[in-house]
C-alpha cells in the first residue's frame, strides 16, 4: 500500500467503514508510515468529530453566548474542510464498492 492509498483507507478507519481484512493491512501501512501515518489519522479523527460536534443541536439558553463569535467564525471553514473529507471518504468508499450502474433495460 502507498501513501495515498493509506489515506483514502484513513478516511474509512476513522469512522469505521473497513472490512476486517482491510484493518489487518491497514495497521500494517500504519506502522510503515510510521509518524507520517499517524499524523495524517490524528487530522482525520479531528475533522470527523468537528463533524459529530456540528451536528449537535444549538443551546437557546444563552449558556455559550461568549463562544459564540468564535465558533460562528471557525464554522465555514471546519464545514469545509468537512464538506471536503466526507466527500473524499464517499469517493473512497464507492470506488472500492465498485457499485455496477443500474440496467433500468
Amino acid at each position: 500500500m502507498n501513501f495515498k492509498e493509506f489515506q483514502n483507507q484513513s478516511r474509512l478507519y476513522v469512522i469505521g467503514a473497513l472490512e476486517p481484512e482491510e484493518v489487518e493491512e491497514f495497521e500494517k501501512a500504519r506502522k510503515k508510515f510510521g509518524k507520517k501515518a499517524e499524523d495524517y489519522i490524528g487530522e482525520c479523527y479531528g475533522l470527523h468529530e468537528a463533524f459529530a460536534l456540528s451536528l449537535r443541536p444549538a443551546h437557546g439558553d444563552g449558556a455559550r453566548a461568549e463562544g459564540s463569535v468564535v465558533v460562528s467564525l471557525g464554522r465555514s471553514t471546519i464545514q469545509l474542510a468537512q464538506d471536503k473529507f466526507l466527500k473524499k471518504t464517499v469517493e473512497v468508499y464507492l470506488e472500492q464498492a465498485q457499485v455496477p450502474a443500474r440496467s433500468d433495460g
